[in-house]
């Protein structure tokens, strides 16, 4: 914890030193120019080709998802002044994906770019599950896509059989003659499917309203506030 402009400030760090310390300095220098949030980008990393190809595919794709603008490649390294991390810790979450809560905070926010190192020494302990965990965090906790998608393919279902059904109709008309008894079933099978994954859609958006009251999270956080002052004339 350090002290810029008579404010605290909390670093967040990984203890396998793949993030450099000595980037405190810059982000220091960053704070003191009145950012409330100094975040390091990672514009390249050492891992594996098939790791860093998921890292580059999971935040592309949850930024163009999440309901909030997520820096793309940026992680938990990052200096927040108190304030933030005040907040921070007044959200009740459980599933805490840190990089998007600091987002939704907002405020000034500033990123940094930097070379990830490769591992000195031991293993990662984020596993293939712990990591499968953590992009289940950030998308379902900031991104509505996954139950709208199941309403959209309902929508797709239903005029997909309607299509099919007319495409059918047609060719009776023209040629006179088409299978009987399978394009019935197909067409109530693919129309009550659609009408299914809808109905399972729209309970799904109230679930999502609930999911979202339940958090806690604040309806909006006041930056600055501006006294009342009684200006005399004359």
């Amino acid at each position: 914890m350090s002290v810029v402009n008579g404010t605290e400030g909390v670093m967040v760090i990984d203890g396998d030193l793949q993030d450099p310390p000595e980037l405190l300095g810059q982000f220091y220098e960053l704070l003191k120019q009145g950012n409330d949030v100094v975040y390091a980008v990672r514009k390249k990393r050492k891992e594996g080709i098939l790791k860093r190809a998921a890292y580059h595919l999971f935040y592309r794709l949850l930024k163009k998802i999440s309901y909030i603008d997520i820096p793309l490649d940026s992680g938990d390294f990052c200096l927040m002044n108190r304030r933030i991390v005040d907040i921070l810790n007044k959200m009740p979450e459980e599933s805490r994906y840190i990089r998007g809560m600091r987002s939704w905070i907002g405020f000034k926010q500033v990123g940094l770019e930097y070379e990830r190192d490769e591992r000195q020494a031991g293993t990662s302990k984020y596993s293939f599950a712990l990591l499968w965990k953590l992009a289940y965090n950030g998308i379902f906790n900031f991104s509505e896509f996954p139950i709208k998608l199941v309403s959209r393919i309902g929508v797709f279902v239903i005029i997909f059989s309607i299509m099919y059904l007319i495409g059918v109709l047609l060719k009776k008309l023209i040629y006179g003659t088409v299978p009987e008894g399978f394009i019935t079933l197909f067409f109530i099978i693919s129309l009550f499917s659609g009408i299914q994954l809808i109905s399972l859609g729209l309970i799904g958006e109230y679930i999502l309203r609930i999911f979202f009251q339940t958090k806690g999270r604040p309806l909006f956080i006041i930056k600055d506030r501006i006294e009342n002052k009684v200006i005399k004339e004359g």
